[in-house]
């Protein structure tokens, strides 16, 4: 019970169809687990009432609210509806990101790379922005946001990877801003996850076989070499949204089996 009486918002609680669990609903569950009330904020509303039900069948409690992050007005109306619900928002966990239409920097779009940075960086400013007031007022508060080592490793994602460089200094600049408020901002750089949308997705937008495209990322992985899972990213979440972590903020902790320990 390391959240309970706490109240998390998990924005990106839904998923992709697939295999394998992804971060989000993960992370949903997993604070539930530990008592928290969870706010599961989707686009997609049937995946976000799925992982409702999944929580349901634990015995947990969670609500379901429909928003896309990168409408600022939908962004105020999940925090609203979670005070209404709960009273209150202690953690803050985004775990929405993109990266369809992406390639190499002379390859990519205009149109992809607006969308790209629509998704991954505007969103988490909104929903940030949206959640901070209600923070502040608590003189309280744990933000977690997923990034990717691909802010900070090579990659042929060129739009993905200056997005989530842009939402590590986000985070950075949040703790920093907001530390006199009691609130605390951290990052999560998820390596090579064994997750649907990167398998599923990867594996068709390559045209490879699933288990062609698990044998190569397991490879890449120092630690094991095998792949991470949401649960690992979750567990991290979790420690961050706890009050263990009570004097850490601004941190951008990599979940990637040492992978980003190859910089250089």
């Amino acid at each position: 019970m390391r959240l309970k009486d706490k109240v998390a918002v998990v924005v990106g609680a839904g998923q992709t169809p697939g295999d394998t669990i992804g971060n989000g609903r993960a992370a949903a569950i997993l604070f539930a687990r530990e008592g928290a009330s969870v706010v599961l904020v989707d686009r997609d509303l049937a995946s976000a009432v799925a992982t409702r039900e999944m929580i349901d069948q634990e015995g947990g409690r969670s609500i379901v609210i429909q928003a896309d992050i990168t409408r600022e007005q939908e962004c105020q109306a999940f925090v609203s509806a979670a005070v209404d619900a709960y009273g209150r928002i202690d953690i803050l966990h985004n775990n929405v990101g993109i990266a369809k239409g992406d390639g190499p920097i002379e390859q990519v779009s205009g149109e992809a790379w607006d969308r790209i940075m629509t998704v991954n960086l505007k969103g988490m400013l909104l929903s940030c922005q949206c959640t901070l007031p209600v923070m502040r007022k608590q003189q309280n508060g744990s933000i977690i946001n997923i990034s990717s080592i691909a802010a900070v490793c090579a990659a042929n994602i060129a739009a993905y990877k200056v997005s989530k460089a842009g939402v590590n200094a986000l985070t950075h600049q949040i703790a920093i801003d907001n530390a006199r408020f009691g609130i605390r901002a951290n990052a999560i750089m998820p390596g090579l996850i064994e997750t649907p949308m990167a398998i599923e997705g990867i594996s068709q937008a390559r045209g490879i076989p699933k288990d062609q495209l698990i044998r190569e990322r397991n490879a890449r992985v120092p630690l094991g070499r095998k792949m991470g899972t949401a649960w690992d990213v979750a567990y991290a979440a979790l420690f961050l949204a706890s009050d263990e972590s009570r004097f850490i903020t601004g941190v951008v902790l990599p979940v990637d089996g040492g992978q980003s320990a190859r910089i250089g």
